[in-house]
């Protein structure tokens, strides 16, 4: 059995997320010791394992509930697995698309900066007025995450 902290070290999780996790239902309430220490088993550590991984490829926390689900019972077909992974390679390539627009465009406003005075500045202008860009880029929401 595990600590809180030795489980987080060996997860490479932080303690918080690890709390935060039980909360939502993630990870089981872990056990506890007669001086009301949470223990952790090695299912709970595979178990965080998955989530970290999981959350390093890019996937939601509804996500992984719904793997975490789809794994309690391995007799069934993958088939709803395999949709949640399309599902986020699309939204990767979706990124990806998004991300390579953001570089040519700000490729474009540093190759037409004459690195003169700011009154001059093409990065400024580009970045004071929308309609100077040669692409519709960050239409989506900034800072909205899990």
């Amino acid at each position: 059995m595990l600590t809180i902290g030795k489980l987080g070290a060996a997860a490479g999780v932080k303690v918080p997320t690890i709390r935060y996790y039980e909360q939502i239902g993630l990870l089981p309430d872990a056990e506890r010791s007669t001086g009301n220490q949470r223990l952790y088993s090695r299912a709970a550590q595979d178990r965080l394992a998955f989530i970290r991984h999981a959350r390093e490829l890019g996937f939601s926390l509804e996500a992984i509930r719904d793997l975490l689900s789809l794994s309690d019972r391995p007799d069934q077909s993958c088939a709803e697995v395999d949709a949640i992974a399309r599902a986020q390679l699309k939204a990767v390539e979706a990124r990806i698309a998004r991300l390579m627009a953001l570089k040519g465009e700000l490729e474009r406003m540093v190759d037409h900066c004459a690195g003169g005075r700011i009154a001059d500045c093409r990065v400024i202008e580009v970045l004071g007025d929308h309609t100077h860009c040669s692409t519709e880029h960050g239409r989506e929401p900034l800072g909205v995450s899990e």
